[in-house]
């Protein structure tokens, strides 16, 4: 086991599998639907969640962990004899980043144990970060050593995703970046990403034409030498498909995860998401 645990919270939608498999530990954010609360981590699947999400003529909220739930997972690991690398959602986009640095606040003496990293990004991205911290946690290196490993494979992350339509980033009031866009949202196909916050990249006018620059993208970074791809979706399994095997076709490998962005994010981009990314594979080994 190694000395360093990695905490994060459920906004990378990494494969839970994967998860399980390295010991990543988390810390749920909530979704509020339907009349009830869940933890986002405690729901089986999201099928049910993104059906309610397109027939309610209200938005579902989002919540971001009490600083008690990280303090849950926090003091166990520290009792355990383990330092920690708590790395979040982007704080542009959550107050998530700032609740753990919060509890760190309460560790006291122990509080310099506990290292906070804020991703400065969101799903695929967040989670490209912590297989990276991972990584350097369990080739035995420090605490310090492992945040300048997730920070320098951060540096070298790129992260596209294209949506349908900017209505939900605007009924959850998320848009401010892409605010002119909202005038055309009907007429075109937004390609975004995530630098802190949710910032547009470029507008097209057909699903077809996001799909093709998602495709251009990966070729961009295999030639820039990030080859460790992946490819995440919302309620899209078929173009997903489609694009892992164009993506096969550019890297030659298998991606490095393929999975589906849960219920925190996907209130506020809707159904429909396809998103590419990729780092260089010497920063997840």
């Amino acid at each position: 086991m190694a000395s360093v645990a990695i905490v994060t919270d459920t906004c990378h939608y990494l494969p839970r599998q994967l998860v399980a498999a390295r010991g990543i530990h988390e810390v749920s954010l909530y979704v509020h639907w339907d009349g009830r609360e869940d933890r986002e981590s405690a729901l089986p699947d999201f099928d049910r969640y993104y059906d309610h999400l397109s027939s309610t003529p209200s938005l579902p909220t989002t919540s971001q962990p009490s600083i008690g739930d990280f303090l849950a997972v926090y003091e166990p690991l520290l009792d355990a004899g383990r330092d920690i690398v708590s790395i979040h959602l982007a704080g542009g986009m959550s107050g998530t980043v700032g609740a753990a640095q919060q509890a760190r606040e309460q560790l006291g003496e122990r509080a310099p144990r506990v290292h906070v990293l804020d991703s400065e990004s969101a799903c695929g991205g967040e989670g490209l970060v912590v297989l990276a911290a991972h990584a350097a946690a369990v080739r035995g290196t420090s605490a310090e050593d492992v945040v300048a490993h997730a920070r320098a494979a951060r540096a070298e992350l790129k992260m596209w995703f294209a949506i349908d339509t900017l209505e939900f980033l605007r009924r959850g009031g998320r848009i401010a970046a892409a605010q002119a866009w909202v005038g055309s949202a009907l007429r075109i196909k937004p390609i975004l990403t995530v630098d802190s916050e949710i910032t547009p990249i470029e507008r097209v006018r057909t699903s077809g034409r996001a799909f093709e620059r998602l495709v251009d993208y990966l070729r961009t970074r295999k030639d820039d030498g990030a080859e460790g791809w992946v490819i995440q979706h919302i309620q899209a399994p078929d173009e997903c498909a489609r694009l892992v095997a164009r993506g096969r076709e550019i890297f030659g490998t298998d991606p490095v995860f393929v999975s589906e962005v849960g219920p925190v994010i996907g209130t506020h981009v809707g159904p429909g998401l396809l998103g590419a990314g990729a780092v260089p594979l010497s920063y997840l080994s």
